[in-house]
């Protein structure tokens, strides 16, 4: 398997872990990799009254830094961007919008640790 292909394959796992750990916390999905023109959200929810973006990271150690460094402020920006976009395209109308993130590190060995951080600021 190419480096480029086992990112993908760690990429989709990590989603699939973060989506069943959302959902097992009562958020309802609502979309999976959407894109537009200005980018990607990983994953759409609802939290309550509350649109959630979702951004996962998955990492197979920490030696290149966290997931949580990879959300700088630019990032942050454009995620909330998207999820507007996409509350539009779907003609869904809310007063909250939220932006988390959810880190999954896939260790050697052992079940992933999942690390859910709601509303990154």
């Amino acid at each position: 398997m190419t480096t480029s292909a086992c990112r993908q394959a760690l990429g989709a796992y990590g989603e699939q872990v973060a989506a069943r750990h959302l959902t097992e916390a009562g958020m309802v999905l609502l979309d999976r990799n959407w894109r537009c023109p200005e980018g990607e959200l990983d994953l759409v929810l609802r939290d309550g009254d509350v649109l959630v973006a979702c951004e996962v990271k998955t990492r197979s150690s920490y030696a290149c830094g966290t997931p949580h460094e990879a959300i700088t402020d630019g990032k942050l920006d454009r995620l909330y961007r998207l999820a507007r976009a996409w509350a539009r395209a779907h003609d869904v109308h809310v007063d909250e919008v939220r932006v988390d993130l959810v880190a999954v590190l896939r260790p050697p060995r052992g079940p992933a640790v999942v690390d859910h951080v709601r509303g990154v600021s």
